[in-house]
């Protein structure tokens, strides 16, 4: 048997939370337009928890951006080892014959 375990996970996985949500919150200094918290606050509209969505959909946001930049180069890095050494499915057919379906 292959040992199919991960021994460095990657930094980020699309499978992972960006962020623990069972994490404790913080009081933090916003700096926010008077008037629109004003009218956001006369509406009762929790401004704290519409941020902190906010927040989390940005940071959602730039990481699928940064996993993809990551997919990206590392296609153009397949792509370009490809056009200089061909295709390793080409190599292992050459290899192997082309009985590999039998």
């Amino acid at each position: 048997m292959y040992n199919t375990s991960v021994k460095n996970k990657w930094p980020h996985s699309i499978r992972e939370p960006a962020f623990r949500v069972d994490a404790p919150r913080q009081t933090v200094s916003l700096t926010i337009n008077s008037d629109l918290f004003a009218r956001v606050k006369a509406l009762g509209i929790n401004a704290s928890r519409v941020a902190e969505e906010a927040l989390a959909m940005e940071l959602e946001k730039r990481r699928r951006a940064e996993i993809e930049a990551e997919v990206k180069a590392d296609i153009a890095a397949i792509n370009a080892y490809e056009k200089e050494h061909g295709s390793f499915a080409d190599h292992v057919r050459k290899h192997f014959g082309d009985d590999l379906d039998k």
